[in-house]
């Protein structure tokens, strides 16, 4: 099979990519650009290698549309997305199919750091906005910083955060060994997506730990 022997870390589907999740991926990602509300799938294996062959087994199956693919030393991640949800369900389905796994299987997110900074003082918002490829954090807004590993779970907790608060989406980052996410807003939209993007990332079921060596 073509993703014999990988282990399944993340696979979260978003139905709707909110329009700043969608623009950071367009900001950031060499493939084929999401648009506002389409739906999206986060694929998040190791070894990394072998997510070549996973997003073969599902664009040879689909008409699902990749937009990031990113190979690390340890992991490999991609994501796929299309306006028909069905679409992405099916692609997944492929990739599991190819790995031989089902959802079960993915790893559990853990919350690694969970932060608000209130009142942020002008130097470190402008420390932050010269590494951000989102919107820029002003002074004196609130800011929320949240880590997770796996990594792509991270995309879930921007997406409902956005969803759930009228705030900026500073930078995301959903490979790697932890995911990152920097929101800034006023305090009390901040308080409400943060606890948006925890419950998203309680929300998902999964294997605790290092998940299953096939």
């Amino acid at each position: 099979m073509a993703g014999a022997g990988a282990t399944l870390r993340s696979y979260t589907f978003l139905d709707s990519l909110q329009p700043q999740v969608a623009a950071h991926i367009c900001t950031t990602c060499r493939g084929y650009f999401p648009v506002p509300g389409v739906a999206s799938l986060f694929v998040e294996i190791a070894p990394g290698m072998a997510i070549h062959r996973l997003m073969d087994a599902a664009l040879k199956k689909t008409r699902a549309q990749p937009a990031t693919l990113v190979v690390e030393r340890a992991y490999g991640m991609l994501e796929l997305h299309h306006d028909d949800k069905g679409e992405v369900i099916q692609a997944g389905n492929e990739i599991l199919a190819a790995m031989g796994n089902k959802l079960e299987d993915r790893i559990k997110p853990k919350v690694v750091s969970n932060t608000i900074i209130r009142a942020i003082e002008p130097m470190h918002a402008m420390i932050i906005d010269k590494i951000r490829f989102g919107s820029m954090i002003e002074p004196g807004q609130s800011l929320f910083i949240m880590e997770c590993e796996p990594a792509a779970y991270i995309a879930l907790a921007a997406n409902e955060a956005e969803k759930a608060a009228d705030i900026k989406l500073v930078d995301f980052t959903p490979f790697g060994a932890f995911g990152r996410l920097y929101l800034a807003g006023s305090e009390a939209m901040i308080d409400v997506a943060a606890a948006a993007a925890t419950a998203a990332l309680e929300g998902i079921t999964g294997v605790a730990g290092g998940g299953k060596d096939k």
